[in-house]
């Protein structure tokens, strides 16, 4: 069959000249099909700085080949070296990283003269970009298959302990599940043999060569190349029955230290996972910048892109709140807004909580849009006694079929769901995102949470969904703000679980930004300071702080209409002390009306002598 196979080239790097190459059906010690690379074949003189990291074994045979004499300096191509006679690699990567002196898809790289890739012509091979898997080998039947095969024998395996022999790679799905079917029909439960076919059909039918696998062993993720076809065996424990070939990278990197998108698809509960959400985040790990950047030199790009391992492993940054914003907002002092900015920062979950009429979800609304960017990055709803989980996250809802008009319970997801799913769409990974709740100590939170309490501490991690099975993360630019009223339900009845994930902020009429809040918007109309000191009187006269009366009753252009200020007092701000003092016998008209604060006033500053 080799003799199939039309001629290969490979472009070198830096608009060098082009290595001829073909591809063999001799295998290799774990099973990749041996490349050959014949006399007087061009090779790069140098390599990238991260060349011995990411491909150890190839950077150390280029060196021996380089010490024996097998390449040599260039006749035909000054300044380069070349092939002194035909080199046999046990891969097209292998060859390919050994001429490119980089990290290199053999699969991809090896291309005919009308630019065919070698990959189309190799069985086991598939459409589409090649991508990166989890394959979990640590605790196979109380075995670590990692350390005790894959790592130093070049492979990655599936148990497939009673699959029948003769499965052919690239088989249906459907055909498959009649397998697994017949052959564990007493050995597994339903919903193991579901899982089954999920896995086989992974291995054996959308993983390929050319894509990264990793996995997972004492504490480390090691990151390889897949470098052949599939294989199906008989091993003597059942352990390893399918097996394809890998080229592993020699170090491993230390799991508290991944990013945390990573580890959140890692720790899903699968034994085999599609990681190409988190493709960039892998193709950065142990590189620096620098290296990442002379790597992406050496291939042919388009030179104004981002290289995406670079921009994955970019942090996160909330914009600098201005004293633009913060006279806009009438906040007193812009380092007040920087605080709350760094808190959001640090934790990802706030609390505005304080008395009513504090300015607590305007303020929320606005800081959103500010460190969001706009609008269209924010969601708000409102807690109340009746809201649940399934209003939050996800659950059945009747709905009416558009064209039959019939009604039926169907899932739907819940705001937020699709905030996170916006927030995860390509693109909007460095886009700040924010859900703001009012009025969140109205719902039974740990109902209508569920396990969001568990991902708001760990976000690291991720959970399955009880209604659609899904797996579910909050991703690193998704930001939660809350408002509580204190009237309303004390703080200190907030339980612990609340309080160790979320950030408390006060904002309360005896301390600022709100303390001198009216005053600054009175100014800022051109209006008299009367009703700043009369709020402020008012405010002296209730001992609770948390039933104190806030600015925004005030500060409305109706307050300040014929009358208007005497309205407002009567059936907005008297009503609540009313409640507030329900049964005391208190006559709150005379101890919270405007005749007697204004007596008050004018008492403690009486008009000097004429």
């Amino acid at each position: 069959m080799a003799d199939e196979y039309p001629d290969f080239r490979l472009r070198l790097p830096n608009g060098g000249p082009q290595a001829l190459g073909r591809q063999t059906d001799e295998l290799g010690t774990n099973g990749s099909r041996k490349f050959v690379v014949g006399a007087g074949q061009p090779v790069r003189p140098d390599v990238v700085p991260s060349f011995a990291t990411r491909v150890a074994s190839a950077h150390k045979l280029r060196e021996e080949l380089i010490q024996r004499g097998r390449i040599l300096q260039s006749e035909n191509w000054p300044g380069w070296l070349e092939t002194a006679g035909t080199i046999t690699f046990n891969s097209s990567s292998e060859a390919a990283a050994v001429l490119t002196g980089r990290s290199s898809n053999g699969w991809v790289d090896w291309k005919t003269e009308d630019g065919r890739p070698l990959g189309d012509f190799m069985p086991g091979m598939w459409w589409g970009p090649n991508r990166p898997w989890l394959v979990r080998g640590s605790n196979v039947s109380g075995l670590d298959l990692v350390q005790r095969l894959w790592l130093p024998e070049g492979r990655v395996t599936l148990a497939a302990s009673r699959l029948r022999q003769g499965v052919e790679q690239g088989i249906s799905k459907d055909r498959l599940r009649n397998l697994v079917q017949e052959d564990y029909e007493s050995t597994a439960t339903y919903n193991q043999k579901q899982q089954l076919v999920e896995e086989l059909h992974t291995f054996l039918s959308r993983m390929k060569p050319g894509d990264t696998v990793c996995t997972i062993s004492g504490g480390q993720l090691y990151v390889g190349e897949v470098t052949g076809e599939a294989e199906q065996t008989d091993s003597e424990d059942r352990r390893s029955n399918l097996r394809r070939p890998v080229e592993w990278q020699p170090n491993g990197h230390p799991y508290e230290y991944l990013p945390e998108e990573l580890q959140q698809k890692l720790s899903l509960q699968h034994d085999i996972i599609d990681l190409t959400s988190v493709q960039a985040h892998i193709d950065g790990l142990g590189l620096s910048d620098e290296e990442l950047a002379e790597e992406a030199e050496a291939v042919e790009r388009d030179p104004s892109v981002e290289i995406p391992a670079i921009t994955a492993r970019r942090d996160l940054e909330l914009p600098e709140p201005t004293d633009k914003l913060a006279e806009e907002l009438l906040v007193h002092d812009p380092a007040w807004l920087r605080e709350v900015r760094d808190l959001l920062a640090d934790e990802r979950q706030l609390v505005l909580y304080g008395p009513p009429g504090t300015g607590k979800t305007y303020l929320a609304l606005k800081l959103a849009e500010f460190l969001g960017g706009g609008p269209e990055q924010v969601k708000l709803v409102q807690f109340h006694p009746a809201y649940a989980y399934e209003d939050f996250i996800e659950g059945f809802r009747p709905k009416e079929d558009p064209d039959t008009k019939e009604v039926a319970f169907r899932l739907s997801a819940g705001p937020l769901r699709d905030l996170r799913d916006l927030a995860t769409r390509e693109g909007n990974r460095h886009i700040p995102h924010f859900l703001v709740i009012d009025e969140i100590n109205r719902a039974n939170l740990a109902k209508v949470f569920g396990e969001l309490y568990f991902l708001l501490e760990y976000r690291n991690k991720s959970v399955r969904l009880p209604y659609s099975g899904d797996d579910f993360a909050l991703p690193p630019n998704l930001f939660v703000i809350g408002t509580m009223n204190t009237a309303d339900r004390s703080i200190a009845l907030v339980d612990a679980a609340m309080r160790r994930r979320f950030a408390f902020v006060e904002l309360s009429p005896r301390i600022e930004p709100t303390s001198g809040l009216l005053r600054r918007w009175l100014a800022s109309q051109g209006k008299e300071s009367e009703p700043a000191h009369l709020l402020d009187e008012l405010n002296s006269r209730i001992e609770e702080p948390d039933f104190r009366v806030g600015p925004s009753y005030l500060m409305k252009q109706g307050v300040y209409r014929d009358g208007g200020l005497e309205r407002t007092w009567r059936t907005k701000i008297l009503p609540l002390l009313e409640e507030h003092h329900y049964g005391e016998g208190i006559d709150i008209e005379r101890r919270y009306g405007l005749a007697a604060l204004r007596r008050s006033l004018k008492q403690a500053s009486p008009e000097p002598p004429a």
